[in-house]
């Protein structure tokens, strides 16, 4: 005997979660405000996708491959400088024009115990995305894009840092021109390329 099939289309439903995330955050999304968007009731809720935490994490990878997959492009970028480039105005992009500035920021900023789960998440994924960008900028430097003297550590950390900004600078007001701008400021001191 086999169950009924499903009368929705799954990725279409987690990517109405994705929204709901990404506007309310972890904490501040109910499992009913989920189900409204979603069209479904909280059973094919749990049957399809788990329980919120299941389907947050989700919703955060939906997130990676669409939205926030200038990351992975900036990673395969010719140059350190344009790793760099790539992940910041791919945030300005996104942020500008998007419900809730960078997910990855947002969604569990300000969470208690029970938001723990989607905190630690997303801190685990900030994590990754940093040593990535670290070992990214190494490889520059053993290949002479970066001088000897660079710090691959620093780097990623600035331009992580920058592209955090830029997210809440966007939920803030701030415009695309603004936000592009500042890049262009950080840009200027970039380390130079090793002739």
């Amino acid at each position: 005997m086999t169950g009924r099939p499903r009368e929705f289309d799954v990725d279409e439903r987690l990517d109405r979660a994705l929204e709901v995330f990404w506007r309310q955050g972890y904490e501040g999304t109910a499992l009913s405000d989920l189900t409204e968007a979603m069209g479904i009731n909280k059973p094919s809720l749990y049957s399809a996708y788990g329980n919120k935490e299941a389907l947050f994490i989700k919703a955060l990878d939906r997130y990676s491959e669409g939205p926030a997959s200038y990351v992975d492009k900036a990673l395969a970028a010719p140059t350190a400088r344009a790793a760099a480039e790539t992940i910041m105005r791919g945030a300005v992009d996104l942020t500008t024009s998007s419900p809730g500035g960078c997910l990855f920021v947002q969604g569990a900023l300000a969470t208690g115990e029970q938001g723990a789960c989607a905190r630690d998440e997303l801190n685990a994924r900030r994590r990754a995305g940093h040593e990535a960008l670290r070992a990214r900028f190494e490889r520059a430097q053993a290949e002479g894009d970066l001088p000897p003297d660079a710090d691959p550590n620093a780097l990623a950390r600035l331009v992580w840092t920058t592209t955090y900004g830029l997210s809440v600078q966007a939920t803030t007001g701030a415009t695309a021109k603004e936000l592009h701008e500042a890049v262009d400021l950080l840009l200027t001191t970039w380390p130079p390329t090793t002739p």
